[in-house]
Formats: structure tokens, sequence, C-alpha cells
């Protein structure tokens, strides 16, 4: 647990983490430390409640720990979205009991926002292994027809129950490790921003999501399967990600990359499949994952030193042009300045970009070897996220390939986080990755 005590000591909020099989009667005692004189009320979807909630509420009761009526979301198909928040603000301003929340990311991220809303701590009760925001710093919400993370407090104690953990629908699990999966491709944006001096890496909070990462995307068939040993594995290493933004509050920076751009690209579109759901959150990143290795496949075949530098600068428009592409890009969307505002946040000038592209072809020797070890091959990442049952095509999740590819651009104009994406469009790969990905005997050759 070195690194569960590592992140413990370097978080801002969380105060109290169980991890283990058999613990849910841990609930009581870890309330009663943290929140002690308090009441209590459990906060779960019908299916949480039922599977666990009704349990959670007996062990409660029977420690002594005194609890206002259970608050249950009984929406069959319930997403993150700002109308729960509303609904949950009004229940916690009637009454000062601590959240308890049983469930994963939707649960977590109302509970979160609407107890920091409200002015007091909560605690979460994991029920699956499904994502990383469990002890992230904010919660990721639609408002407005925006995926949107707004800032709010973590939890003070996280109680996840490995016996629990397996009993969820399996394409959850494989959700989870899909989102953990991510963490390869985020830490090597990090490490290109850092190497061009853009944002340098925190070595605490990449030591706490990347130490370790590749052992625990190592069995993805045991996970599938609730293997005990496998799924702590899956479940730490989703935590230690949300541990990591708590240790590095400037933003998601430690957990997230381009990777995650395309999901909340496609949130933010209102994309469905056939039957009218939208993909988990953890099968968007993992289309999202693929993809950025691809294009780190790319680079380190690119022979950096031949490329043009002048030439590039000719191509990079002006902040004006930039700003204009991006308003015609969005424009009828929910979101129609943002990329422009985004683009804006991390527009350089010509000058800027000439300096910068002879700082990464000077810095190539170095930072070639610190991608390679961070990254896994595109054939090998295919192969586990296949085994545990993710998606590895887009119709997978039943995005057409065409709409994916003209993505790219798209993804990379909403959020201001210096990515591969950046890095391929300013030395002018990025057309060219693109083709290789989609083109003839490429991954997802699109005709």
């Amino acid at each position: 647990m070195d690194r569960i005590k590592l992140a413990l000591e370097n978080a801002t909020y969380t105060k109290a983490i169980c991890i283990g099989q058999g613990i849910l009667g841990e609930t009581a005692r870890i309330f009663k430390e943290q929140f002690p004189g308090k009441r209590a009320i459990i906060i779960a979807c019908k299916r949480t409640y039922d599977i666990e909630g009704k349990d959670i509420a007996v062990i409660l009761r029977n420690a002594c720990i005194e609890q206002d009526a259970p608050y249950i979301f009984d929406e069959p198909e319930m997403h993150a979205e700002w109308k729960y928040i509303d609904r949950l603000d009004a229940i916690l301003k009637t009454t000062e009991a601590i959240p308890i929340a049983i469930g994963s990311g939707t649960i977590n991220d109302i509970t979160k926002l609407s107890s920091y809303h409200t002015n007091r701590p909560y605690m979460i009760v994991a029920t699956a292994a499904s994502m990383d925001g469990y002890v992230a710093f904010g919660a990721s919400i639609t408002k407005d027809g925006a995926k949107t993370t707004f800032p709010c407090a973590s939890p003070q104690a996280v109680i996840a129950d490995i016996d629990v953990l397996a009993t969820a629908p399996q394409k959850m699990t494989a959700s989870g490790y899909a989102d953990l999966f991510a963490k390869v491709p985020a830490g090597a944006d990090w490490i290109l921003a850092d190497a061009l001096g853009i944002e340098p890496i925190d070595p605490v909070a990449f030591s706490i999501v990347q130490d370790g990462l590749h052992d625990a995307l190592s069995d993805p068939a045991g996970a599938r399967d609730g293997n005990p040993k496998a799924l702590r594995g899956l479940i730490e290493g989703l935590m230690l990600g949300g541990f990591a933004m708590q240790a590095y509050p400037k933003s998601s920076r430690p957990a997230s990359g381009a990777d995650h751009q395309f999901s909340h690209l496609l949130n933010m579109e209102h994309f469905v499949m056939h039957n009218g759901q939208a993909p988990s959150h953890g099968f968007q990143v993992s289309i999202g994952t693929l993809l950025s290795l691809s294009f780190y496949e790319s680079l380190l075949e690119t022979d950096v030193n031949s490329i043009d530098i002048e030439k590039c600068i000719q191509a990079w428009p002006d902040l004006a042009t930039q700003e204009q592409q991006a308003l015609k890009m969005f424009e009828g969307t929910d979101f129609p300045t943002l990329g422009a505002t985004e683009i804006k946040a991390k527009y350089i000038s010509s000058d800027a970009l000439r300096e910068q592209l002879q700082l990464f072809k000077d810095k190539w020797d170095e930072t070639r070897p610190r991608l390679k070890r961070q990254l896994v091959p595109v054939a090998e990442a295919v192969k586990r996220l296949r085994t545990v049952g993710a998606p590895t095509t887009p119709e997978d999740i039943d995005l057409p390939r065409t709409r994916l590819r003209n993505s790219i651009i798209p993804a990379l104009s909403i959020r201001r986080r210096f990515t591969i994406l950046d890095l391929g469009l300013r030395t002018c790969q990025l057309d060219r990755w693109t083709d290789h990905l989609f083109g003839k005997g490429g991954l997802w050759e699109t005709n």
C-alpha cells in the first residue's frame, strides 16, 4: 500500500481509504472516525441501493449511527447531468447529514458536487472498478450541453470492497480498465509538455499515477474474471489517478490527455449508440487511447531531424485565423465559443513556435527514450483491451470511422492542454499520422 500511503500524504481532501475483501462492514467504523457525532444519509441509485445500500443502512444502524431516509435516484439510464445536481442540492439543504454515496461515476460526481454546494464533506462506497474519478478533485457534469469538470472537494473517506467490485457488470470493469490504460498515453503527453517547457512534470503527482501502472494493467483476463488480485490492482490504480489530481490541483493533467479529449467531445456532441445510449466514459476513452498510441508510434518512427521548421511556421495560422476557424468549427453546437477560447489559451506566435520546434528537435534524443519507456505498443494495447472486453474499433461503440477521423482537430480544440495532437499539428505531421491510422493497412482502415 506504499503508493496509497504516498497518495494520502499528498491528498488535499481524502483522509481515509479502505480497500480489501469483505470490508463493507468497515463503513460504520470509518464514518464514526471521520464524522464523529454526525448523522448519515445514503445517496444511491435503485440498483446500488438494492445490492449494497440496504446492507450499509443495517451496518450503520447496528453501529448506532443516526440516518436520514436514503435518497434514491430511480432513473433507469442516469447520467451525470445538472438536473440531478439541482435535485440533490434541494435534498441536502434540508439536513446537516453527511452523505454516503453508494455507486460509481455518476452517483459519486453528483454527490460530490452537491456536497460541495451545501458545504459539507462526504464519503463514497465504490461499487465498481469502472473509472478514476472516485477521489478526483472535481466532478464531471454535463451542463448546458457541455461536459465540464466543476471544481469541488473529493470524498473525505472511501470504501472499496473487492467482493462488491467483483459483482459489478463485467462491462463496468472493462470500462475501468480502459480508463486506467489511458494513463499510459496521458503520461506520454505530460512527458512531451515537460520536454518542451510547456507544463513541467510534478514528480509526486506523476509518480502516484505512473509507478506501478504497468503492473496494474498486466492481467486483463484476471480483471475480467473478477480475480481479487487483479481487481485490487485495478481499483488501486484508478484511485491513484484521482489522488494524483488532488496532489496536482491545477488540472486533471496527471490522469488524462488527448485520449480523454475524444470522450469529452463525444459527450458534448450528445453522441449515442444505435440503442440510444451513450457509451461509457471508459469505452470512449478506450478508442481515444488507441488513437493516441497510434500517433505515438508514428512519432517514434518519424525522422525528427528532417522536420522543416520554416515550412511549419508558414503553415501556422495567426491567432485571429485560428479563432475564426474554431468558431466556424463549432457553429451551431451547444458550445460555440469554447474552441476559440481554448485555442487562444494555448496559442503561440510564429517566433515562439520556431523556438519550440527547435527545442523539440534538440531534445529528441533525450525525449524519445522517455516516451519508449512510457508507452505500450498498439498491438499489445489492442490485445489487452479486447481481452478485458473493452472496445478496440470505433464501430464497437457504433462510431463511424470517418466521424472519428474528422473529430481529431475538434478534439484538439476543446482543451488547452498540450498533447500529441498539438505536437502533430505544429510539426505538420498530423495528417501523415492520421493517414497511417485510417489509410490502407492501418489499424482502422477507412475506404
